[in-house]
């Protein structure tokens, strides 16, 4: 019988696949549903009744506050690079057949590497914009959706999900081998939607004005990413135990930006709408936190395909708090899973939530399964590519 703890996670992920235009509301609203099940009726893993909650979420807060302030920081460190005028310039050096409009797609893919995965999805949306003045495919721009979540599955400072992971201990290493599925399922569905774009319309370069690069934001940026990689070396190296009790990245992150503050103004307009995304997220991570992972099939290959699935459904960030509660993945396979499946519908990943913002024709679950199927067919591809070549691998 299935736990009512997750009846109601479930139809919280429902409420916000359903209202789109209300998912804050939606999470919160969940959120206190279940708070209030587990204080009446169940308790919490950590006791019964307030205190139970209280001595969870001091469990909790360096998770949550470690994601607060990477989420905002990364919102202000895409603005920096997008500003460094890095994105505006990438176009002139593509193809003008079908070969540049795959390379834009590997362009979005090595970006989300570096930056998170919603800011390298509007990155290529507005570069695509230009080179195809104004006429993007569907299916291109599930494309892009993909190659953002894909170039983000192997690094820990591409995706949310990937960056939970590193902040709940995972090694960065772990989660490397996601790039052997997600450059197969880039090859795959990037040269069917390549081929589209060309046909709905090509590349048209002329026009394209040359913008000198501002070096000084671009070496913000890598002081910024190099800030956090460093605290998070230096901190397992000299003090391990300190990570679980302070928010050593999140802090990192903003030590930097603040130290920066000086060269280049960060636009701190975007942090209120940067917060209300982030608020949004951190509901779902807490509510998946106070699930009884006890309960869930166990950890295997065949799971994790299916969470890849269901993630294109309902959000990856829970399903990927879920995992690391429940513990005994293949980090790697798991990343690409979540992060690269969502891309199998518009609402399925942040990044698509993002970019369909840009283009409302997206938001079609119809039509971006019509012209987008390439996706789901890259994903099944680039899955049994890493399960052939490197089997399951639970850490």
């Amino acid at each position: 019988m299935i736990s009512l703890d997750f009846v109601l996670f479930g139809l919280t992920l429902a409420g916000i696949a359903l209202f789109h235009r209300h998912t804050l509301q939606v999470a919160l609203a969940g959120l206190a549903a279940i708070v209030a099940y587990k204080l009446a009726v169940t308790g919490f893993a950590t006791g019964t009744g307030l205190t139970g909650l209280t001595l969870h979420l001091a469990h909790e807060w360096v998770v949550l506050a470690n994601l607060l302030g990477l989420l905002l920081g990364f919102a202000l460190l895409a603005k920096h690079f997008e500003d460094s005028n890095v994105p505006a310039e990438l176009p002139k050096i593509l193809p003008s057949d079908w070969r540049g409009a795959f390379l834009l797609l590997v362009l979005v893919f090595v970006l989300s590497a570096f930056l998170d995965n919603i800011a390298a999805a509007l990155i290529g949306g507005a570069m695509a914009r230009s080179v195809f003045r104004g006429k993007v495919h569907l299916g291109y721009l599930a494309a892009i959706v993909a190659a953002a979540n894909g170039g983000g599955s192997g690094s820990v400072i591409g995706d949310t999900t990937t960056t939970m992971m590193w902040i709940d201990g995972v090694s960065p290493s772990a989660v490397l081998h996601a790039y052997v599925a997600a450059v197969v399922a880039l090859v795959v569905s990037g040269l069917i939607a390549a081929r589209q774009q060309y046909r709905y319309a090509p590349i048209v370069k002329e026009g394209l004005d040359s913008i000198a690069l501002d070096w000084p934001r671009i070496g913000i940026v890598a002081f910024i990413l190099g800030a956090a990689v460093a605290a998070n070396v230096v901190c397992n190296l000299v003090y391990p135990e300190l990570p679980a009790r302070v928010p050593v990245l999140g802090v990192a992150v903003w030590v930097a930006i603040l130290v920066t503050t000086p060269i280049r103004r960060p636009d701190w307009r975007l942090l209120p709408g940067a917060l209300r995304t982030t608020c949004f997220l951190l509901a779902l991570v807490l509510a998946a936190s106070m699930m009884p992972v006890e309960k869930l099939p166990a950890p295997s290959w065949q799971s994790t395909l299916g969470l890849g699935f269901l993630s294109s459904v309902f959000d990856n960030i829970p399903l990927t708090a879920l995992a690391l509660n429940q513990g005994g993945y293949d980090w790697g396979m798991l990343a690409y899973a979540v992060g690269y499946g969502g891309s199998m519908l518009w609402f399925g990943s942040s990044a698509g939530v993002a970019l369909a913002s840009a283009h409302p024709e997206a938001k079609s679950a119809a039509q971006w399964l019509a012209q987008g199927w390439h996706v789901a067919l890259a994903y099944v591809v680039g899955f049994a590519a890493l399960l052939a070549l490197l089997g399951w691998q639970p850490r």
